[in-house]
């Protein structure tokens, strides 16, 4: 499936009376990572509502243990005080980089917003280097607000 063909699918798990939302989240990262070729993990960090740190919610693909992130470590780190949307084409480039595992070449940090507070991200690792570009931000952006509407 291509980017556009999944929308309508995470409009249905979104709209879905079942489920949390810890739940659907937990579905759109399993569709995401068992449709797109390149995206072989997908999570979402959420901001903890008092201490800076990022806790995972959801995911798929291999298991992690970075369930918190604090901010400013890592590529979610410096997305979750930057407020910006973060591409790295090659992980080994960078200083700041939480490796989760050593197969991970590119990865793609989005923010999530609830009106006008980061709340958390969708992050996205890739075992193929420069797996990334505009239509997945965009994409992925679209995704974080339609999970940002049910939270």
């Amino acid at each position: 499936m291509n980017i556009n063909e999944l929308k309508p699918a995470v409009l249905k798990i979104i709209g879905s009376s079942n489920g949390t939302v810890k739940d659907k989240m937990q579905a759109v990262c399993e569709l995401l990572q068992i449709n797109l070729e390149t995206y072989d993990w997908v999570g979402f960090y959420m901001a903890h509502e008092s201490e800076p740190t990022l806790h995972l919610w959801a995911q798929a693909g291999e298991p992690t243990d970075h369930t918190v992130i604090p901010f400013g470590k890592g590529i979610c780190g410096q997305v979750a005080v930057s407020n910006q949307n973060f591409v790295v084409d090659d992980v080994t480039a960078q200083d700041n980089y939480i490796a989760c595992s050593i197969y991970v070449k590119s990865e793609v940090v989005i923010p999530m917003f609830k009106n006008g507070k980061n709340i958390g991200q969708i992050d996205i690792d890739s075992n193929t280097p420069k797996a990334f570009d505009e239509k997945d931000e965009r994409f992925l952006e679209w995704v974080n607000e339609q999970i940002a509407a049910i939270i």
